[in-house]
C-alpha cells in the first residue's frame, strides 16, 4: 500500500514552541482523576511535560457539580481544554441519565472550553439542544470508537463522511487493530482526509496500534494522545507523553521522515528504539524507529510497501521467515538461513543482512582476551573449544555459524531435539534435547551461549540450564538483554564463570544495521553511552 504523507498546515492552537516542529500536530493528555483538586494537579503536570493541551475525563469524577467544577477546571487550567464525557457504551465510565451528561456538555462550550468530544450516536440530540449557539472559540469533536475491530478503507471513509455531515470540526475515530497492518488503512483515510481539508484525529487502539499513534505527524493527524503515566490510560495502547516526546521524537517527525522498526512478538521489551532514536537525534538523520509487533511478516512488508518504511530489525520469532521475505539476501544470512535485518532499497526490493553472529561472536572473543597472533596467523580463543548453543531459532544458528567460523567444535541443545539436529548437521556439529544438557560435561572450559526468551522479562526466574551444570563453563553468554543480568549469568557468574550480557551482543549487531539504514557510519561510542543508562 502506497502511503503518501502530504504536508498539512496547522489549525488550532499555535504553540510558542512550533517554530522548532516539524509538524502541527499537537500532542493531547488525557487526564482521569477522582477529584477537581487531582485533576488540576495533572494539568500543570501535564504543562510542565510540554503537553499542547489536555483531555478532562469528566467521567472519572467520584463526585461532579457542573456549574461549579466545570468553570473552575477551565480557569485554573494552564492549558486549552478538550472536554470528554465518555459514556459505559461507548467506552467510558459514565452510566447515569444522558440528557445530564449532554448538558455539562454543552455548558463546558459555553464557559470557554477549547474543544468538547461528543460521540456520533448522540451528536443529533446534542446539535438539537444547542439550536445553532455553538461558540465561535469551541471546536466540536464528533467520535466514533470502534473497540471490536478496524473496518475497510471503504467503510472508514463513509463513517468520516457520515461525522462530517454533522457539523463536527473535527473528525475523530478511533479503531482497535486485530493485526498491525490495520494501521494502514487508518493511515490511508488520515491522508485523503487531509487532503479533503477535514481535520482528523485517527486513532488505532491496542498494542498492534501503536504505530499509529506515533506516526499521526507524518500522515497529518490533527492530534495523537500521550498519557502522564506508563500503564494509566484513557484508551488501550496510548504511549506515554514521555515516550512520545523524548523516545520518538514527535516533534519531529514530518512527511518526509523515514520509518523503520523493529519486528518482533513478543516486542514491547525491546531497547532497540531507545538506541537508535537518540542517535538519528544525535546526528541529525531524518528517521523514526518503532516497536512493531508482527504476526505474520510477509503481510506486514507488503503492507506497508512504500520506500518511507525503510528498513527493520527482526527478532524473535520471525528471522526465518523474513529472510524468505527477501529478493536479496547476504551469502553469509543465507548460510544461517535468517536475518535480523532488513533494508528496502531504493527500488522497493529488499536485502537482508545478519549481524546477530558478529555481535555475539566478537563479544565473547573480547570476554576471553581477544584475538591472538600465533606464527603470523590471528587465532580465535574460540578455536578448539566445546561452544554449545541453547536454541535452534533464528539467533541460534548464527551463533552456532559464527563460532564454528572461528573453529570451535559445536553443540545444539534444544528442546526440541530433531530441531537441534537439522541444524547441528547443516553446520557439522553435534545435538542434544535440552533436558540432556543438565547433564552434559565432557571436558572443562566450555563456552554456551543463550539464544532462547528463557529468562527475559517478564519470567526472570527462569533459566534453561540449572546451576549445578554451569561448573564446566568458562563462560556463559545470553542472548537476552531485559534484563541484563540474568538468572542465568547470575548463577553462572557464581559457579566461576565469565558472563557476556545480550547488552554487549545487542550494541554489536546494532552497528552495521545503523549503516544500513542510514548510509553514515555507526556512532560506537554514542551506543555505548546510551546503552549504558540502561
Amino acid at each position: 500500500m502506497e502511503l503518501v504523507a502530504p504536508v498539512v498546515a496547522g489549525c488550532g492552537v499555535k504553540m510558542e514552541s512550533e517554530g522548532m516542529r516539524k509538524n502541527s500536530t499537537l500532542i493531547c493528555v488525557p487526564l482521569m482523576a477522582d477529584s477537581v483538586d487531582q485533576m488540576l494537579i495533572y494539568m500543570n503536570k501535564a504543562k510542565l511535560n510540554g503537553a499542547d493541551l489536555v483531555e478532562v475525563r469528566l467521567d472519572s469524577l467520584k463526585s461532579f457539580n457542573p456549574p461549579l467544577d466545570i468553570e473552575t477546571l477551565i480557569k485554573r487550567c494552564p492549558l486549552p481544554t478538550l472536554f470528554t464525557y465518555r459514556p459505559k457504551w461507548e467506552g467510558g465510565m459514565y452510566d447515569g441519565d444522558e440528557s445530564s451528561r449532554l448538558e455539562a456538555l454543552q455548558l463546558a462550550m459555553e464557559l470557554g472550553a477549547d474543544y468538547i468530544d461528543v460521540e456520533l450516536q448522540v451528536i443529533h440530540e446534542f446539535n438539537s439542544s444547542m439550536h445553532g449557539k455553538k461558540p465561535a472559540k469551541c471546536k466540536l469533536i464528533v467520535s466514533s470508537h470502534n473497540y471490536e475491530n478496524t473496518p475497510s478503507v471503504e467503510d472508514l471513509g463513509n463513517l468520516v463522511v457520515k461525522i462530517q455531515a454533522t457539523g463536527a470540526d473535527i473528525v475523530k475515530i478511533a479503531t482497535t487493530a486485530l493485526d498491525i497492518t490495520d494501521a494502514a488503512r487508518v493511515f490511508q483515510i488520515t491522508v485523503h482526509s487531509q487532503v479533503r481539508g477535514v481535520p482528523i484525529i485517527a486513532m488505532v487502539m491496542g498494542e498492534r496500534g501503536l504505530m499509529a499513534r506515533i506516526l499521526c505527524p507524518k500522515f497529518g493527524g490533527y492530534l495523537t494522545f500521550g498519557t502522564l503515566e506508563s500503564g494509566i490510560v484513557s484508551a488501550p495502547g496510548q504511549p506515554t507523553m514521555d515516550d512520545l516526546v523524548n523516545l520518538y521524537n514527535i516533534r519531529q517527525i514530518g512527511p518526509d521522515t523515514k520509518v523503520f522498526g523493529i519486528i518482533g512478538k513478543p516486542v514491547g521489551h525491546s531497547k532497540s528504539p531507545i538506541l537508535y532514536n537518540e542517535a538519528f537525534k544525535k546526528v541529525g538523520f531524518n528517521g523514526v524507529y518503532l516497536h512493531l509487533l508482527v504476526d505474520d511478516v510477509a503481510n506486514f512488508l507488503q503492507t506497508y510497501s512504500s520506500t518511507d518504511f525503510a528498513g527493520f530489525s527482526c527478532t524473535i520469532p520471525h528471522k526465518e521467515a523474513a529472510l524468505k521475505c527477501c529478493d536479496e539476501v547476504d551469502p553469509v544470512a543465507k548460510s544461517i538461513g535468517a536475518v535480523n535485518c532488513i533494508v528496502r532499497k531504493s527500488d522497493g526490493k529488499f536485502f537482508g543482512c545478519n549481524t546477530d553472529y558478529v555481535g555475539a561472536i566478537t563479544a565473547i572473543e573480547d570476554a576471553l582476551g581477544g584475538l591472538q597472533h600465533v606464527n603470523g596467523m590471528v587465532v580465535s580463543p574460540l578455536s578448539g573449544k566445546l561452544f554449545v548453543v541453547i536454541g535452534a531459532g533464528g539467533a541460534g544458528k548464527a551463533l552456532a555459524y559464527g563460532a564454528k567460523a572461528k573453529g570451535a567444535k559445536v553443540v545444539i541443545a534444544n528442546r526440541t531435539y530433531e530441531r537441534a539436529k537439522e541444524i547441528a548437521d547443516t553446520i557439522g556439529g553435534d545435538a542434544l534435547s535440552l533436558a540432556d544438557l543438565s547433564n552434559f560435561h565432557p571436558e572443562d572450559g566450555m563456552i554456551l551461549a543463550n539464544t532462547t526468551s528463557i529468562g527475559m522479562q517478564p519470567k526472570v526466574d527462569e533459566t534453561p540450564v540449572p546451576k549445578q551444570a554451569l561448573k564446566s563453563y568458562a563462560l556463559v553468554f545470553d542472548a537476552v538483554y531485559t534484563p541484563k543480568i540474568t538468572r542465568l549469568l547470575r548463577e553462572a557468574e557464581e559457579s566461576g564463570a565469565k558472563i557476556v550480557t545480550g547488552v554487549e551482543m545487542f550494541i554489536g549487531q546494532a552497528y552495521e544495521q545503523f549503516e544500513r539504514f542510514t548510509g553514515l557510519p555507526a556512532p560506537k561510542e554514542l551506543f555505548g553511552k546510551i546503552m549504558a543508562k540502561y
